[in-house]
C-alpha cells in the first residue's frame, strides 16, 4: 500500500483470493490488481488428468505457476516481492522469477526449527535464495536458521519489521479493576494450532487449581481450527475460563480491556501480536518461539516459557501469576522497549528498501 501511495504500479498474486477480505479489498480500492494463483481445476483439466501420465498432470500448484508467469510476463515488473508465510512456500514462484529472468526479493515471515525442504526441493531452495537481490526475515532467528537449515551463508539477507496496527505512541491505560479482580487474557493469534499452540493453552487451563483462579483468557482470531478448539474447550468443559473472542480488526479496542497477551506458539517469526501488545503497554507470557525473545525479555517486559510444551508454558504462566500486581510496571516496560527497537514507519521503510533495490 505505501508504494502504492507513493504512486508506484503494483500487481498482486496471492493464492486463494477471497474478494471479500477487507485487504484485499484495501487493495483493489488503492487500485492494485489482484490475481489468484491457486486457480481450481477446470472440467476439461481434471478429465486430461485421467489419461495423462502423473508428471504431466495438471495441479493447482502448476496452474498457480502457469498463472504467474503469464501474468509477470504481460506486466514486466522492476521487482517482484515474493513474501512467504514461511521460509520455503514462495521457492516455486521464486522460481519462475528467476526462469523468466525477473528481479526478486524473498521475504520470509516465519521458519520452522523441525522442516526442512524435502531432499527433491532442497537444490531449488538454495537457488532461490542464493538468486534473490534481497533476503527479508522478520527475525534474526528464521534468518540464521534458514542458513542453517541451507548449508549456506546468505550474505543478502537482513531482518525487516512488519507494519503494525496500532498507534505508536498510544500507551492503552490500564484496565479498571472488576469488583471481583480478575485477570483477562487476551490470545491474539491464527487458528491454527499446529504454529499458534492454542491446544498447549486449553491443557494447562484444565488443570483444577487454574480453574478455581480469578483469570479469564479469551481467544482472538480466525482459521481452519476453530471448530478444533471449540470442540476442545468443550471436551475439558473449559466455558467458565476461556471463550472465543473471534476476529478482530481494531486490536487497540482488545487492549483497553485486557490486562495481558498469551502465545503459546510452536513456531514464529516475530508476531505482530506481541509488537501490537507491548506498544499498548502490556505484558506477554509467550513460548520463546521464532524471534520471540528478540523483543520480550524474561521477567522484564512479560514471561518466556522455555518450550511449547504444557510444562512449560505453565511454568511461565505460574511465575506470571504469582508477580500479577507487576503486570502494570512491567507493561509500562514493554511499550518503552518496544518504541526503542520497532520503527513507527516500518511499511516506508521496507518500501524504501525496494525502492533502492530496483535503483540499483
Amino acid at each position: 500500500m505505501w508504494l502504492r501511495r507513493a504512486g508506484h504500479t503494483v500487481r498482486t498474486f496471492k493464492t486463494t483470493v477471497d474478494p471479500k477480505h477487507h485487504k484485499v479489498a484495501e487493495l483493489l480500492a488503492a487500485g492494485c490488481s489482484v490475481d489468484d494463483i491457486d486457480p481450481a481445476l477446470t472440467l476439461r483439466q481434471r478429465m486430461l488428468n485421467r489419461v495423462l501420465p502423473y508428471q504431466r498432470q495438471h495441479t493447482r500448484r502448476s496452474c498457480g505457476e502457469r498463472v504467474l508467469t503469464r501474468g509477470l510476463r504481460a506486466f514486466e515488473p522492476h521487482l517482484v516481492v515474493v513474501s512467504q508465510g514461511s521460509n520455503y512456500d514462495g521457492i516455486a514462484f521464486a522460481e519462475v522469477c528467476r526462469q523468466q529472468g525477473h528481479a526478486y526479493v524473498l521475504l520470509s515471515q516465519k521458519a520452522v526449527d523441525f522442516f526442512l525442504p524435502l531432499y527433491f526441493e532442497r537444490t531449488l531452495a538454495q537457488r532461490a535464495y542464493a538468486t534473490a537481490r534481497r533476503c527479508y526475515f522478520v527475525a534474526r532467528h528464521n534468518m540464521v536458521l534458514t542458513e542453517q537449515q541451507l548449508a549456506m551463508r546468505l550474505p543478502a539477507a537482513e531482518v525487516v519489521t512488519n507494519p503494525f496496527n496500532v498507534p505508536f505512541e498510544a500507551l492503552q491505560p490500564w484496565p479498571a479493576a472488576e469488583a471481583e479482580q480478575v485477570l483477562h487474557l487476551a490470545c491474539v493469534a491464527r487458528f491454527e494450532v499446529l504454529d499458534k499452540g492454542q491446544d498447549l493453552l486449553l491443557q494447562v487451563l484444565s488443570q483444577p487449581h487454574w480453574r478455581a483462579r480469578a483469570l479469564r483468557v479469551t481467544l482472538f482470531g480466525a482459521g481452519h481450527d476453530e471448530q478444533a478448539l471449540r470442540e476442545m474447550i468443550d471436551l475439558l468443559d473449559l466455558h467458565e475460563t476461556v471463550r472465543i473472542g473471534g476476529h478482530v480488526r481494531d486490536i487497540s479496542a482488545v487492549w483497553r480491556s485486557y490486562h495481558a497477551l498469551v502465545l503459546p506458539s510452536r513456531n514464529e517469526g516475530l508476531p505482530l501480536a506481541l509488537v501490537e501488545a507491548m506498544l499498548s503497554g502490556r505484558p506477554a507470557i509467550a513460548v520463546s518461539a521464532g524471534g520471540m525473545a528478540e523483543l520480550l525479555t524474561d521477567n522484564v517486559t512479560g514471561f518466556l516459557a522455555a518450550a511449547p510444551t504444557p510444562q512449560a508454558l505453565e511454568e511461565a504462566l505460574e511465575r506470571a501469576w504469582n508477580q500479577r500486581a507487576r503486570w502494570p510496571e512491567l507493561g509500562r516496560e514493554a511499550a518503552r522497549r518496544a518504541r526503542a527497537a520497532i520503527p513507527a514507519d516500518a511499511a516506508a521503510r521496507f518500501g524504501e528498501r525496494l525502492l533502492a533495490e530496483i535503483a540499483g
